[in-house]
């Protein structure tokens, strides 16, 4: 017999099933491998966990149709792991699996993986000696699970160091997993990597085609890759031998994983360092609230450098403050969108040849409007969507497209609109008649540069789309913070902090004439935590708001989403704890609500997408969590058994709550 789990994607059917198993089949269904069974009627796929001699279930038992695949690819590793995150997300094994095994490919598995032959050498780790406590954590890799969190030094080279630790781990013969936010991070580490380990890893993200990445999935299952580079679903790779999950700037908003049950690297990658009792860092320039979490109950230890070393790295931050001179003697630094101040450290930089980057939050022409009479935003007739203006002055849709000749604002009448936000494009315009002769380049949207040439140019980027600068940049500029600062979201200084702290690490020291201008009020807690670089702080007030306010991480809190009638229902039947908050229904957050008419909101709800999709927020104590999650899946067990239509997302700890 043989125990089968197979994938429905339903709540109430997320469990194994007992099978026959056929003579002719006893050697290939082994647990791990791909199977066909018939489930009410109809064959589905399926894997196999286990082989049993007698079955629990009385009655009679289905045969096992056929063994698609003899590779065993669900190890039992992995199989407690995706266990372990659809229990924490409130979701399904199956979907889970999804997740964490890429699709097969018949020939590809046919092929044989040649014997890794790169002998790995602990690399010189100088590097990490200014961070406190580095030795004891190499020295623990060997056979211990040490849990750190790692804050980089700016101008750190942290490619480099994640390549040390990497084949630090595996020349003590454990493997390693590297978790980093996107392509460009990913090609970075890997160039660092492929020197000290040889074929002795591979790198994984979603931009391989099929064959090319079941191919290198396979070598790392095989275990002739002990390494696995890649974006948020290899920290599911299986790995043999774990001994560290290293996730680089967890704080990244393209962690957050769009598919259910919606699980974040960080998450997966502490429990994985749990039930595997292998290793666990999380970097990153700044740190996030969950992060901070993880230390301040003792899971994890800092991983820093002493605060004279810090601050011999950083570059001069300055803000919009009354204090100082410079910016005094400006009367307009205030209301400047770009105060003299930031031409001056430009022109400083360029004087020495070096290159300086300007921070534009939005992208485009000018890609915000509004009425120049009543400031109402424009917006598109037929979609609702919000106005954009191009370089050849001409109004279009930005999220259908749809051109508009003859604007006319639906509140006044007026015909006539304004800027609300001026994009990387405008910007790049602007400044290139400021410094004349100075190349300009841009950076974001369809085009993100990986690198600039070195001396005298100007980059205009937008957040996270920075090229990389060969010996750092002279000056950095972010304008527009209140774009950033205004979201109405709860990690909206969250993420304005990582993406300042993320441009001003790619800024020479200050004793290298580095210098960040930062158009805010320095008053404000976000912009000291820059000009402190104090990320360590920021992250601890951060969580202590979150503490008083009841949100993740101090709670564990879910959010039902979907018409009104429909989550309110769901949540009324939920066996939840007396301790239970439930707020809402309300609508849905802006970035989380797909536009009316969309082909997304048409996927999403096709019979109901004429209707206004609501939010139901469920919070629990954090030591109720699992409490939470086991009601959750109650109530689509509920939902599935009664045979309850409409659209519905269950979600624990969104990333936007709004």
């Amino acid at each position: 017999m043989a125990r089968v789990l197979p994938v429905l994607g339903l709540a109430h059917l997320d469990r194994p099933f007992d099978y026959l198993v056929d003579a002719d089949q006893d050697e290939s269904a082994v647990p791990g491998v791909r199977v066909r069974v018939r489930f009410s009627g109809r064959l589905v796929d399926g894997y196999l966990l286990e082989r049993i001699e007698t079955s629990d279930h009385p009655g009679k038992l289905g045969w096992l149709d056929r063994v698609v695949s003899a590779e065993p690819v669900l190890t039992p590793e992995l199989a407690v792991l995706c266990r372990a995150v659809a229990d924490r997300y409130a979701g399904t094994m199956g979907d889970v699996v999804r997740l964490a095994i890429p699709p097969r490919h018949a020939r590809t598995e046919r092929e044989t993986t040649p014997e890794p032959t790169a002998v790995v050498e602990t690399p010189d780790l100088a590097g990490w000696e200014r961070y406190q406590l580095a030795d004891a954590y190499f020295e623990s890799l060997a056979d211990g699970h040490p849990r750190a969190v790692w804050q980089a030094l700016p101008g750190e080279d942290w490619p480099r160091r994640l390549a040390e630790l990497a084949a630090a781990t595996l020349a003590q013969g454990r493997g390693c997993i590297l978790v980093v936010p996107d392509q460009r991070d990913l090609d970075r580490v890997w160039a660092e990597c492929e020197p000290l380990i040889g074929d002795r890893g591979v790198a994984l993200s979603a931009g391989l085609g099929p064959t090319a990445r079941y191919r290198r999935w396979l070598a790392v299952r095989r275990g002739a890759a002990q390494l696995v580079i890649g974006t948020r679903s290899a920290v599911f790779a299986p790995v043999a031998d774990l001994g560290l999950v290293v996730v680089w700037d967890d704080g990244d908003d393209s962690m957050a994983d769009p598919r259910a049950p919606y699980p974040h690297p960080r998450e997966v990658a502490v429990l994985r360092s749990h039930h595997s009792k292998c290793g666990m860092l999380l970097g990153g320039f700044a740190r996030s609230a969950e992060a901070q979490a993880l230390v301040a109950s003792g899971w994890a230890h800092d991983l820093v450098a002493e605060r004279a070393t810090v601050r011999r790295h950083t570059p001069r931050v300055q803000a919009i403050s009354d204090d100082d001179r410079q910016i005094a003697r400006d009367p307009m630094a205030r209301s400047a969108r770009i105060p003299e101040v930031a031409f001056d450290a430009a022109r400083s930089a360029f004087a020495a040849d070096k290159p300086v980057v300007f921070s534009v939050p939005r992208r485009g022409y000018v890609p915000s409007l509004a009425c120049t009479r009543c400031r109402e935003h424009a917006r598109c007739r037929a979609c609702h969507g919000p106005m954009q203006l191009d370089a050849d002055q001409r109004l279009s849709c930005r999220w259908c497209g749809r051109p508009e000749r003859s604007f006319r604002c639906p509140e006044c009448g007026n015909t006539s609109v304004r800027a609300t936000v001026t994009g990387a494009r405008r910007t790049a315009e602007e400044l290139g008649r400021a410094f004349a002769g100075v190349p300009v380049v841009t950076s974001g949207g369809d085009t993100i540069l990986d690198e600039i040439e070195p001396g005298a140019r100007l980059v205009v980027s937008t957040p996270g789309a920075e090229p990389v600068a060969p010996g750092g940049y002279g000056a950095a500029v972010v304008v527009d913070t209140w774009a950033q600062l205004d979201r109405a979201d709860l990690r909206a200084e969250e993420h304005a902090v990582r993406r300042w702290m993320a441009l001003a690490a790619m800024v020479t020291a200050h004793g290298d004439g580095g210098r960040v201008v930062i158009v805010a009020d320095s008053s404000l807690a976000p912009v000291q935590a820059l000009i402190r670089w104090d990320p360590v702080g920021f992250a601890t007030m951060q969580l202590n708001q979150r503490v008083e306010l009841g949100f993740p991480p101090a709670v564990t809190m879910a959010s039902v989403d979907g018409p009104t009638g429909v989550i309110t229902d769901f949540v009324e039947h939920l066996e939840l704890p007396d301790d239970a908050d439930v707020l809402g229904p309300v609508p849905l957050p802006p970035g989380v609500r797909p536009p009316a008419g969309s082909a997304e909101w048409e996927a999403a709800a096709p019979a109901d997408a004429d209707k206004e999709m609501d939010r139901i927020l469920v919070r629990l104590p954090r030591r109720h969590g699992r409490l939470l999650a086991e009601a959750l899946v109650a109530g689509q067990v509920r939902r599935n058994t009664h045979r309850e239509t409409g659209p519905i997302r269950v979600q624990i700890d969104p990333p936007t709550i709004g």
